[in-house]
């Protein structure tokens, strides 16, 4: 009788037990957050993580989704493709998240793909990109490269001239975008007067600085990633090559990368994006303001920090339409979805899954601060197969 007893105690113990368990995680719902928080990429990644951890507070604030609240796992992707394929599966397997919310680089996204298609996850990518892909597992928060790159090699041919250097990290996106831009100049009857690519975190320019020289190009179009921009635009500096002398459009720094660039080594450069700190928005007031109290005044916004907060609040609004965090369901409420968001409203295209977004060409100035000098009006509809272009026929 005593065994019976002591037998049914810790029943009701391991029952109690189970039901506290079920309790809590009944309330909650995870998600992942996955980007390089060390190594070479981690300058810009660490921001974006920042920023969707900024949009799950305010969600969370309001009661969650669907009743629960948010849990984010936190993974680093450690700036290494294999790493983040690594840690996807992680997250999906073993974490069983809701979604993922991560990525930067092209290597990154390309290694995770295969690992979301074949588990069926959803993972939000928050960066502008090369295109030439459209996966029913990932959500495409950044510009396609009609909303990027292609506006801005013709505003560059415009106001600069025809005659461009292409510089790039050695990986998917820079090549691919470069191999875009030569048959844009083509079309443009430009010429490419040089095209190098260095590993990612390399800090030695001096060789490619004098070819550079040699050629004077009109411009230079540099797709470097990660920290090798800040040895890249210090020993431009070095060498007398200022924004006067030749201007760079860069594709990959934002506000973030300025501060750590220095502006002393930026002032005057260009960039292409679809949303700066200074954009005019109210609903980019409020959140430049919760952004900076949150992490401090001395931390700045910009587009690939913007758009992984899109990314948290577009799939929570998909979840509440789907009433479910069913990937499937989730992803089918999210076509045609509208958001207004720090940059204007943007609207996920029911086709390809990417954001219909406003070009916005930006001068770094004196204070660090970039300043929009030219933009398209309205949205763009994203093309990320640029299937709309004659010239592109065949990339």
């Amino acid at each position: 009788m005593k065994f019976s007893i002591r037998v049914f105690a810790v029943s009701l113990m391991g029952a109690a037990l189970l039901c506290s368990c079920t309790k809590k995680e009944d309330n909650t719902v995870k998600v992942g957050l996955l980007h390089s928080l060390s190594g070479t990429m981690a300058i810009s990644e660490t921001a974006v993580r920042d920023s969707e951890l900024l949009a799950i507070k305010e969600l969370n604030e309001k009661g969650g989704v669907l009743g629960k609240k948010i849990e984010a796992v936190i993974e680093d992707g450690e700036s290494n493709s294999e790493t983040f394929a690594k840690k996807a599966i992680k997250l999906l397997e073993e974490d069983k998240v809701a979604t993922v919310f991560g990525c930067w680089t092209s290597d990154s996204r390309k290694a995770v793909k295969p690992v979301f298609e074949e588990d069926y996850g959803l993972l939000w990518y928050p960066v502008q990109y090369e295109g030439m892909e459209a996966s029913p597992n990932i959500m495409y928060m950044g510009a396609s490269p009609n909303q990027q790159v292609v506006p801005a090699v013709d505003y560059c041919a415009e106001h600069f001239g025809k005659k461009m250097v292409l510089l790039g990290s050695d990986y998917v996106f820079p090549r691919t975008a470069n191999k875009i831009i030569k048959a844009q100049l083509t079309q443009l009857k430009g010429q490419c007067a040089g095209e190098e690519y260095v590993e990612l975190g390399h800090s030695d320019f001096s060789e490619i600085i004098e070819k550079i020289k040699t050629s004077r190009p009109n411009i230079i179009i540099n797709t470097l990633n990660g920290d090798s921009n800040i040895a890249f635009f210090k020993q431009l500096t070095e060498a007398g090559i200022t924004s006067e002398v030749i201007p760079v459009m860069s594709f990959s720094i934002a506000e973030e990368e300025v501060n750590a660039i220095g502006e002393e080594n930026l002032k005057g450069h260009l960039v292409s994006w679809n949303y700066y700190e200074t954009t005019e928005t109210s609903e980019n007031e409020l959140f430049v303001k919760e952004y900076k109290e949150a992490y401090g005044e001395e931390r700045y916004t910009g587009d690939p920090i913007e758009a992984g907060y899109i990314a948290v609040h577009m799939w929570a609004m998909a979840c509440e339409k789907a009433g479910t965090f069913d990937v499937e369901s989730v992803r089918m409420a999210a076509k045609g979805l509208s958001f207004t968001a720090p940059e204007g409203k943007v609207t996920i295209d029911g086709g390809n899954q990417h954001l219909y977004k406003q070009v916005r060409i930006g001068r770094i100035q004196d204070d660090g601060s970039i300043t929009e000098i030219w933009a398209t009006q309205g949205a763009i509809k994203p093309d990320p197969y640029l299937s709309t272009y004659a010239w592109a026929r065949g990339l």
